[in-house]
């Protein structure tokens, strides 16, 4: 059975500040608090640039950055998997607002932020990476479509993969059609070979049917229910408890993906 490792995570979500600082509510040692999620800084983008991205731009390249830091490694060396279940929706809802006004105003950078793959190109940008990378959504199952993915690209090229889930509120009338609660992007840095250090180690297999698992706590399951990146949140918890044992995330309508951890 093929084996990843988990080298590094970023987190960011609302009373889940970056991984290091959630690693003790993630295990259950401290008691979840839904306290207002810091600003989304994106530091590894110049200032001028930081001015004219989008929320969901910043706070997939801070999770995306805040594994990177993790690890002594250079960022344009390693490939990347973008998973979002929507994409930009802010953009999109400027967009669908100029089209509404006399001679349809489009902005030029809304124009060139509207396409699922934006953060993927800053983050390509920031680092001057030229490796692979893909950028996808598979709605409630994006997160697990894009750990599948980072898994079929680390494992053929026997190379790291760095995944990226990301996925914010909607703006109305959007968020009537398409509720998403908060905030949530996660990181993890994937590795086929085993590294000198390791959060965990990972085998993915299909589960049919099986349910997705639910989680204890009432806030993190507000969490996991509401937005479609943070499906994660089963897994991140198994990774920060350090045990042994499986999940099942959500994949989509009644699809699930079992994943087996060892620490």
């Amino acid at each position: 059975m093929n084996t990843l490792f988990v080298e590094a995570v970023g987190l960011m979500a609302p009373g889940l500040a970056g991984w290091t600082a959630s690693q003790a509510v993630l295990a259950g040692q401290q008691p979840y608090v839904a306290a207002p999620m810091p600003a989304a800084m994106a530091t590894l983008l110049p200032a001028n640039e930081r001015r004219r991205v989008t929320a969901t731009i910043k706070l997939a390249l801070q999770v995306a950055q805040e594994a990177m830091a993790q690890i002594d490694l250079d960022a344009s060396a390693v490939r990347t998997v973008f998973a979002s279940s929507g994409g930009d929706s802010e953009v999109l809802d400027k967009i669908c607002t100029a089209l509404t006004q006399p001679d349809r105003p489009v902005s030029p950078t809304h124009f060139h932020q509207s396409v699922h793959n934006t953060p993927a190109g800053y983050w390509a940008i920031a680092t001057s990476c030229m490796q692979p990378s893909l950028s996808l959504a598979a709605y409630d199952g994006s997160f697990a479509a894009g750990l599948r993915e980072a898994a079929a690209l680390a494992w053929a090229d026997q190379a790291r993969v760095l995944l990226v889930a990301y996925d914010l509120p909607l703006p109305a009338p959007m968020a009537g059609h398409r509720k998403i609660v908060v905030p949530f992007g996660v990181a993890l840095l994937l590795n086929p070979a085993p590294p000198a250090n390791r959060l965990a180690l990972l085998r993915l297999t299909s589960s049919g049917n099986e349910p997705a698992d639910r989680l204890d706590d009432e806030g993190l399951e507000h969490l996991r229910s509401g937005n479609p990146s943070a499906r994660s949140l089963p897994l991140l918890c198994a990774i920060a408890q350090g045990a042994a044992r499986q999940v099942i995330l959500s994949a989509g309508d009644s699809a699930t993906l079992r994943v087996e951890i060892d620490p």
